[in-house]
């Protein structure tokens, strides 16, 4: 009789076992390291906040901030990606590093906060060079940006490099 269930016993094993593993609680991986471990690894330089949001994605949660976080990054991006996509976007105030005298296709503009973004269309001559201005970069429909250097002169059409 035994040998006649033995073939159904194996996957309820299995299956007993699996979900027995599933239901054990997720450890934070700062108290399964030694702090040696952690030290090696640079997690000991990590806050607070930013080891809970490891935590998370260990656990495999995603937080919506971060899923969000991860769309506009996409958006900056993609100068071609979605059709009302960045709609719901900041601007982002910044200053470029550096003079400006112009743009045009290709012209590369580094901001101080660590963006880079190239100019897609768009060209201007400026009357007399800008030492390091403060910029907007606004988002337009269907995922398209545009640097603003001032209110008064034209955007130039812009994608995020880096």
């Amino acid at each position: 009789m035994f040998r006649k269930y033995s073939f159904y016993l194996l996957p309820v094993v299995m299956l007993v076992s699996s979900s027995a593993f599933a239901a054990q609680a997720y450890v934070n991986i700062e108290q399964r390291l030694t702090p040696a471990q952690l030290h090696a690894t640079g997690l000991d330089t990590l806050s607070p906040a930013q080891l809970e949001q490891l935590n998370q994605v260990l656990r495999g949660e995603s937080t919506k901030a971060a899923e969000k976080d991860a769309a506009v990054e996409k958006n900056a991006s993609d100068p071609d990606h979605g059709f009302l996509l960045g709609l719901d976007v900041a601007p982002i105030h910044s200053r470029l590093k550096g003079t400006v005298a112009g743009w045009e296709p290709g012209t590369v503009f580094e901001l101080e906060n660590g963006q880079t973004w190239k100019v897609l269309k768009g060209s201007m001559k400026l009357r007399k060079p800008m030492d390091a201005p403060e910029i907007l970069v606004v988002p337009g429909m269907a995922g398209r940006w545009f640097l603003q250097v001032d209110e008064d002169l034209p955007k130039a059409r812009v994608y995020r490099v880096d």
